[in-house]
C-alpha cells in the first residue's frame, strides 16, 4: 500500500497518529477521497474533530471551495459540532477568511441555531418522523445532543459556534443576546453554555462589568448560575496583570455568596469563591455548615480549610461535625481538606487522623479514597494508621490497595515491598503516577542493590 493510499485508509478509520504519521512522511494534505472530496471532508461528515485537527495541522486546505460551492469549513458549521469548528477555524481566521465568506459561516450558524436543529433537518431531508436525540460527548469534556433525521446527523452545537466565530472574527454582540444562547443548556458541561460563559469572560472594561454583575439580581436562577460560570472562567483564566480584576471579583463573590437564596446557584458562588483567597472565606463557611442543599455543604469545606491560613478551632470542629453528614459527597469534600496540603504542616491532630480512619471505613468509595489519600499523604505514623494502611490491601479497589501501598512505602515501613506485590498488574495506572515512583524511592532508601 503506497503512502497516498495509507492515508486515505487511515482516514476513512478515524486513526489520527497514522494520519500524522503519513503526513509527516510526505502525504499531500488535500488528497482526494474516492468521492472526489478532500480527505478533510471526510473527517468532516464523520465528526472527527481528532483527525480533522491533524489534517488542518498538516496543511489541509479548510477554505477550499468545492464543488457545490461549500468549503471544509462551511460543512464543518453545519454539523453542529463546536469542537470540529474549532479545529477546521484553524489559526488567524480573521485575518484568513474574507469578510464575505466571514458573514456567510456566522449567517450559517445563526440559521442553524435560529430554526433549531430539527426543524432544520426537516428542511433539508423532508422527512416527517421524530428524530432521534442522544446526549454525547463532543470532547474537552463538555456534552451535546446529536440529533438524527431523515438520515442526517447532527449536533446541537450552532449558538456555541456562532459565540466562537464571532469571537474570532472580532464580533461583540450584546452580553443578553450572548447568554440566550446558553440558557436553554444548563445541563453540566453543555457545549453552548460552556461556550457563552467562556467568551463573555474574555470581555473586559466596566460596561460588560456592568452588565455582568446586574445578573446577581436576576429572577431566574439559571441566569445567576450562568453569571457564576463567566467569574469561574475570568478566574481560571487571570493573568497577572489582571490581579486588580481577581480582587475585585472574589469581592464580588464574596458580597454575592452572603445573600444568594438558591442552593444551586450558592454552590457554584462558592466553587468559584474557593478558587481565590479572600479574608472572609472561613465566615462565609461557617454561615452556612447547615445548608439543606449537600453541593453548598461539599462546597464549605473547601471555605474552610485555605491552603495558607491555619484553620480555626470554629472550622476544624465544623469539618469534624461534618464527618458524618448523610451525604457522601460531603463526606468526601471532608475528606479531601484533611489533607497534609490544606494545613500549614504534614502532621495530623488526634481528632483529624480518628475523623479519617472514619471515613475510611465509609460505605461511599470515593470517600474511602479521598480519606486514604489524605492520611496517606501526611506523616502519621500510629499504630492505627498502619493498621488500616494493612487493612486496606484487602480492599477490592486496586485504587485503594495503591494508595495503601503508597502510605507504607512513604514510611519506609518493610511491608511496602508486600504491598505492592498485593496490588497486581501495576500497568492500569500511569506511568508518572507519583504512588508508583514511590516504591523506587522506598527501594533507593532500603534497597539499594535492587535499584
Amino acid at each position: 500500500m503506497d503512502l497516498t493510499d495509507r492515508l486515505v485508509s487511515a482516514v476513512i478509520a478515524r486513526d489520527a497518529a497514522t494520519v500524522r504519521a503519513c503526513l509527516e512522511q510526505g502525504a499531500a494534505p488535500d488528497t482526494l477521497g474516492s468521492d472526489g472530496l478532500p480527505l478533510l471532508c471526510t473527517a468532516v461528515a464523520g465528526l472527527d474533530h481528532l483527525t480533522a485537527e491533524v489534517l488542518v495541522d498538516g496543511g489541509a486546505n479548510q477554505d477550499r471551495e468545492l464543488p457545490d460551492g461549500s468549503t471544509p469549513l462551511v460543512r464543518a458549521v453545519d454539523t453542529g459540532s463546536p469542537a470540529l469548528v474549532t479545529v477546521v477555524l484553524g489559526d488567524a481566521p480573521r485575518l484568513r477568511v474574507p469578510k464575505a465568506s466571514q458573514r456567510q459561516l456566522l449567517d450559517l450558524a445563526r440559521h442553524w441555531y435560529e430554526i433549531g436543529v430539527v426543524e432544520e433537518l426537516r428542511r433539508r431531508t423532508g422527512a416527517a418522523g421524530p428524530a432521534v436525540t442522544h446526549r454525547i460527548d463532543d470532547a474537552h469534556g463538555d456534552t451535546i445532543d446529536e440529533v438524527s433525521l431523515g438520515g442526517l446527523t447532527v449536533r446541537a452545537g450552532h449558538g456555541a459556534i456562532l459565540t466562537h466565530l464571532e469571537w474570532r472574527f472580532g464580533v461583540l454582540p450584546p452580553l443578553a443576546e450572548v447568554m440566550a444562547r446558553a440558557v436553554p443548556h444548563a445541563e453540566d458541561g453543555d457545549s453552548n453554555w460552556f461556550a457563552a460563559s467562556y467568551y463573555l469572560s474574555q470581555r473586559r472594561g466596566p460596561r460588560i462589568w456592568s452588565e455582568l454583575t446586574a445578573l446577581r439580581h436576576h429572577p431566574d436562577p439559571t441566569h445567576r448560575r450562568f453569571l457564576a460560570s463567566v467569574l469561574w472562567h475570568r478566574g481560571f483564566l487571570a493573568t497577572a496583570d489582571r490581579a486588580s480584576d481577581v480582587a475585585r471579583d472574589v469581592d464580588f463573590l464574596a458580597s454575592w455568596a452572603q445573600d444568594e437564596p438558591d442552593g444551586h446557584v450558592l454552590a457554584n458562588i462558592l466553587g468559584v469563591y474557593n478558587g481565590g483567597e479572600h479574608p472572609d472565606q472561613e465566615a462565609i463557611g461557617l454561615q452556612y455548615t447547615n445548608h439543606p442543599d449537600p453541593r453548598v455543604r461539599s462546597e464549605v469545606a473547601f471555605c474552610l480549610s485555605r491552603e495558607r491560613t491555619a484553620r480555626s478551632e470554629a472550622a476544624t470542629s465544623a469539618l469534624l461535625g461534618m464527618v458524618r453528614d448523610p451525604d457522601p459527597k460531603v463526606r468526601a469534600a471532608v475528606a479531601q481538606v484533611f489533607a497534609p496540603r490544606f494545613t500549614l504542616d504534614n502532621q495530623l491532630a488526634p481528632a483529624i487522623r480518628d475523623a479519617l480512619l472514619l471515613l475510611l471505613r465509609d460505605d461511599a468509595l470515593w470517600v474511602r479514597r479521598h480519606a486514604a489519600e489524605s492520611l496517606a499523604l501526611s506523616d502519621d505514623r500510629t499504630t492505627p494508621s498502619l493498621d488500616a494502611f494493612l487493612t486496606l490491601l484487602d480492599e477490592e479497589d486496586k485504587d485503594l490497595r495503591l494508595e495503601a501501598a503508597f502510605a507504607l512505602a512513604r514510611r519506609d515501613d518493610p511491608r511496602a515491598e508486600q504491598a505492592y506485590q498485593r496490588i497486581g498488574p501495576l500497568d492500569a495506572f500511569s506511568e508518572h503516577d507519583h504512588r508508583l515512583f514511590a516504591l523506587w524511592r522506598y527501594r533507593t532508601r532500603n534497597q539499594p542493590d535492587r535499584v
